[in-house]
């Protein structure tokens, strides 16, 4: 007993440094309500944080009274691997697609899912604290292609 009570405080220890250093907390500046109003449409960008390794969001891109494109995402971070699951209604059977971190830091963060056509890349940049900007890139029609959405944070 003498023995395991020093592993157990050990591992725990482990455990609770382990937790501090999730990659998620690096993307808190993504909480909050985003939005963009240009001459093509209304963008909207909401996230929430549901917890310590998951945060939930969802986007709407609305012109004039209709709702032309929406998604939900759940970004989460399990086992140290953070992952951008998102689900678009009327597209890849109703089902989610994951994209999986490749890089992080304190402004930015870049996730991949090579075998998905469009987007196959997504990159969140953090300008500054009011900003928020999102590519997307992939493939359409077999031709590289990419998107930027550029968001202020609604006050």
């Amino acid at each position: 007993m003498k023995k395991t009570l020093p592993a157990l405080i050990a591992l725990t220890l482990l455990s609770i440094s382990c937790a501090k250093e999730k990659n998620i907390t690096k993307a808190e500046w993504l909480i909050g309500n985003w939005d963009n109003k240009s001459a093509e449409g209304y963008l909207v960008e909401n996230w929430k944080k549901v917890n310590d390794s998951v945060f939930n969001g969802e986007s709407y891109f609305i012109v004039g009274n209709d709702t032309v494109f929406a998604e939900t995402v759940v970004l989460d971070d399990v086992s140290g691997k953070m992952a951008y699951t998102v689900t678009v209604p009327g597209q890849n059977a109703e089902k989610p697609v994951r994209f999986d971190m490749t890089s992080i830091t304190d402004n930015e963060m870049v996730f991949k899912n090579p075998g998905h056509d469009f987007p196959a890349k997504i990159v969140y940049t953090h300008p500054s604290p009011d900003s928020l900007v999102a590519v997307i890139y992939g493939k359409k029609e077999g031709k590289p292609a990419s998107e930027t959405f550029k968001m202020a944070k609604k006050k």
